[in-house]
């Protein structure tokens, strides 16, 4: 899974609840397609019929009980799936994948929201994805009462969204620490602008990128 070998691009959304990531995702697909790029668009938890039925286990509001370690391994459970029969042949084929999160929602949900050690995270994320990583991660950054608003706004809460602020305090807190760790790897974008202007910050990272 070396990144080398591959011959497409990998690039990823991330952020909180209610930053926008379905609308600007659309906005990357056009350009990217304008651009000439042969796209492959998924999603995580999910992207196979497998992982499909996972996300709707691990977003069902009436699985509370369920525990964190079991969380954690249905999500590395659907992303395995998804590597092996969506991305991984996308991207050994030359095609660009534009994935709707990815681990990097890992480390931020289950280790910054659920206080899963990271160091187990990250056997995970080697034995289940050697070295393959994003090529470009995006990170949409919002205020977390923002973001919860408007994702009220949209439809009935799933199992994450039922958590208190401060869970999702800890998420954003864990995905800009990760950004700042890696800083040629993720862009922070302020989602709190005007949907124009957070899409000219957008094409300006894809530029550099393409």
């Amino acid at each position: 899974m070396n990144n080398a070998v591959l011959q497409g691009r990998f690039i990823t959304v991330e952020g909180t609840e209610g930053v926008g990531k379905s609308t600007n995702m659309a906005f990357i697909e056009n350009w990217l397609k304008k651009s000439g790029k042969e796209l492959v668009i998924t999603r995580e938890p999910g992207g196979t019929v497998l992982g499909e039925k996972l996300r709707g286990v691990l977003l069902d509001a009436k699985e509370q009980s369920m525990c964190d370690d079991t969380e954690l391994l249905l999500m590395f459970a659907a992303r395995a799936q998804h590597l092996q029969e969506v991305i991984l042949p996308a991207l050994e084929a030359g095609k660009w994948v534009l994935c709707d999160r990815f681990t990097d929602s890992t480390y931020a949900y289950q280790g910054g929201g659920r206080g899963i050690e990271l160091s187990r995270i990250a056997e995970l994320e080697q034995w289940v994805q050697g070295d393959r990583r994003p090529d470009m991660t995006i990170i949409l950054d919002l205020p977390v009462e923002i973001g919860l608003e408007r994702a009220g706004k949209r439809s009935a809460p799933d199992r994450f969204e039922l958590e208190k602020h401060n869970f999702f305090n800890n998420v954003r807190d864990a995905f800009l620490a990760r950004a700042i760790e890696n800083p040629n790897r993720y862009a922070i974008i302020d989602a709190s602008p005007s949907l124009d202007q957070v899409q000219q910050s957008i094409k300006s990272v894809l530029e550099k990128l393409v």
